[in-house]
């Protein structure tokens, strides 16, 4: 059964840097979205980054356009969020989520579209 793991959580000040990765395991799809999301206490889950194996262009919500950037190592089917200039609304736990692809599904940055899902990794960004 595929198993995504996130790590690279924790703490840091505004300002900071944190690098996200997702380790995925038993992993057969020929082409897949990668996508990550988090959600805040009292929020509804959002999908912050995500991005196609066959189509490449990465999908960015605009609250973190230009802060994060995502990216994904498909040899070792890993992929990772890169997040700068964190702000304290950026608090929350951030998971990781894939999904397979076809000509007929070509899913959407929303939690919806995402079949599998790691555990989350909690991000707090505070002074």
């Amino acid at each position: 059964q595929l198993q995504l793991v996130e790590a690279g959580g924790g703490l840091v000040q505004p300002g900071g840097s944190l690098r996200l990765s997702c380790a995925i395991s038993r992993f057969t799809f020929d082409d897949y979205a990668i996508g990550w999301f988090r959600q805040a206490p009292g929020k509804q889950r959002e999908g912050i980054s995500c991005i196609s194996r066959r189509d490449g262009n990465p999908y960015y919500a605009d609250s973190v356009k230009g802060r994060f950037t995502i990216s994904v190592d498909y040899a070792k089917n890993t992929g990772t969020l890169q997040m700068s200039n964190l702000k304290p609304e950026d608090t929350a736990v951030y998971y990781c989520a894939v999904v397979r692809r076809s000509p007929t599904f070509l899913p959407r940055c929303i939690s919806d579209d995402h079949s599998h899902w790691g555990r989350g990794t909690q991000v707090t960004v505070s002074s």
